[in-house]
């Protein structure tokens, strides 16, 4: 019986070691870090693909759907887009590597900059937005946080990651074709408003500064009433179009005189001939990216985009 148990005790440690080992081994695939260099470049291999989803995490479905929308886009708009869904990228940020797998990969056409990275990293739970320099206007970083935030993340928290990335292109693709409903007139709301208040904020501003000015410059230092007014001017100099006088305020209440030099804008002047406009030489003001062979058209990134936590 001794022999019986001691031999029962050894084999359940052996068990639980390999089943320990095996679950460390599973661990350390599931959380294999991705970096730029990497990661499956899928378009290239099939100009169809453009959801590089090394771990599995979507669903086959899900890359489908994707890579189907995204081929759309791209034969309608020109527009270039890579789908990166990774469980870790260590301990680097999520806008640095989309920014570095935009530009090195060379993502969007060369004179048009009009590539797009969205990126999932599942153990930061972030979900990146990265776009072009031509892609800004048409994708601002208030829209792409509006679809991340409206579309995505409600799945995304739940670690729904099959519907939010698919809802989530669905709506960059909506609002790049112009198929979005509402959209256009949700951004004007948005727009008009924050027009509005600015224009209200400097026309206040100005007014306010206008008037405090005015104030302060006809007050007599004598008497301390707000009454100087101007009475008299000496010319000192016209240089290059600006007057140069020394003029003279008299107080209407005590009659003190106070003279200021002032300078202005001589309306008689006409100027040289000048040397007409700059023109900034032409060309790019960055290379191209991409790689040789590639189908991507070697876009830049511009720094657009917005990330969030979810």
């Amino acid at each position: 019986m001794p022999i019986l148990a001691t031999t029962n005790i050894s084999s359940m440690k052996r068990f639980i070691s390999i089943a320990f080992f095996l679950c460390l081994v599973v661990s350390l695939q599931a959380q294999e870090v991705y970096t730029t260099k990497n990661i499956p470049k899928v378009h290239l291999q099939d100009k169809t693909r453009y959801a590089c989803n090394p771990a599995g995490i979507l669903s086959a479905e899900a890359c489908d759907d994707i890579d189907r929308m995204l081929y759309a886009l791209e034969q309608q708009t020109g527009i270039e887009t890579v789908v990166a869904v990774v469980p870790s990228i260590g301990q680097e940020d999520c806008f640095d590597f989309s920014h570095r797998l935009l530009n090195e990969w060379g993502v969007g056409k060369k004179k048009k900059n009009n590539g797009l990275v969205i990126l999932l990293v599942t153990d930061q739970r972030c979900i990146q937005f990265y776009t072009g320099y031509g892609l800004e206007g048409d994708l601002p970083d208030a829209i792409c946080k509006r679809i991340q935030t409206k579309y995505m993340i409600p799945y995304l928290k739940d670690s729904n990651w099959d519907a939010g990335m698919v809802a989530g292109v669905k709506a960059v693709c909506a609002r790049l074709d112009g198929s979005m409903e509402n959209d256009t007139e949700e951004e004007e709301d948005l727009s008009t408003g924050g027009i509005l208040l600015g224009i209200l904020g400097i026309f206040g501003v100005a007014l306010i500064t206008g008037f405090l000015a005015q104030r302060a410059a006809n007050k007599c230092p004598n008497c301390g009433q707000h009454k100087l007014q101007r009475s008299g001017s000496v010319p000192i100099s016209r240089r290059n179009g600006v007057k140069t006088e020394d003029v003279t305020y008299t107080c209407r209440n005590c009659g003190h005189k106070v003279v200021r030099r002032q300078q202005s804008y001589d309306e008689n002047y006409r100027g040289g001939g000048g040397s007409g406009p700059v023109i900034f030489g032409g060309g790019d003001l960055f290379g191209g990216g991409g790689f040789s062979g590639g189908s991507f058209g070697g876009g830049m990134g511009g720094g657009g985009g917005a990330g969030s936590r979810f």
